[in-house]
C-alpha cells in the first residue's frame, strides 16, 4: 500500500474515532433526506451512518455513490425489502448494499480470526443472527491484550469505539477508498 493510500485509511480511522465523541441514540427510523449530502439528524443514526459519516469527514459522499450505482445497476444489489427501485434517503443506509457497492468499487479482504488482518480504515461487515447484519470500521486503536483493533460501530449505544471485532460471525472485510 503507497503511503497516500495509508494516509487515507488512518485518516479515516481519525474520522471514526471523531465520531465517538458526538451523542447519538441509535434510531433505524426512516428519515427524508436531502440529496446530495443528507443525513439523518446529528444525533439519530444506525451502524451504517457511522460508515457514511466517516466517509463524509473525508469528502466522500456515500449517499450519493451508492444511489448512482444503484439507479444504474439496480438489479445487482439485494431485493431484501422488496424495493423496485431506489430511494435516496435510505439506500446507502443498508448493510447489504454498502456491501455490494464496497464489493464493486473497493478491496474485498480475506475475513480471518487473525487480528493483524483487519487495519486502520477497513470496514467489516458482521451476521448478528436472526438476519440482522451490521458494520463497522477497523481503528488504529488496540485492544488491552494488543491483538485486535477497535471498531468504531452503533449497535445500540451510539457511536462508540469498542473492542468487538471477533464478538459476532464475521461476513465481510473490505476497503474503499
Amino acid at each position: 500500500m503507497s503511503a497516500q493510500e495509508t494516509d487515507f485509511y488512518k485518516r479515516l480511522s481519525n474520522a471514526a474515532i471523531e465520531l465517538t465523541k458526538d451523542r447519538v441514540t441509535y434510531d433505524p427510523r426512516y428519515y427524508t433526506l436531502s440529496y446530495p449530502n443528507g443525513d439523518v439528524p446529528a444525533d439519530k443514526g444506525v451502524c451504517t451512518d457511522v460508515i457514511i459519516r466517516a466517509y463524509r469527514k473525508l469528502g466522500i459522499d456515500l449517499q450519493k455513490k451508492i444511489h448512482e450505482d444503484m439507479r444504474t445497476n439496480f438489479n445487482t444489489y439485494p431485493k431484501k425489502w422488496g424495493m423496485k427501485t431506489t430511494d435516496k434517503n435510505i439506500d446507502h443506509r443498508r448493510v447489504p448494499n454498502q456491501v455490494m457497492f464496497f464489493t464493486r468499487f473497493g478491496t474485498v479482504k480475506k475475513v480471518s480470526d487473525n487480528g493483524d488482518d483487519y487495519k486502520p480504515g477497513d470496514i467489516v461487515t458482521w451476521d448478528l443472527g436472526k438476519g440482522i447484519t451490521h458494520v463497522g470500521i477497523v481503528t488504529d486503536r488496540m485492544s488491552a491484550d494488543k491483538k485486535r483493533p477497535l471498531i468504531v460501530h452503533n449497535i445500540g449505544q451510539g457511536q462508540v469505539l469498542q473492542d468487538c471485532l471477533f464478538s459476532y460471525k464475521i461476513t465481510g472485510h473490505y476497503c474503499y477508498k
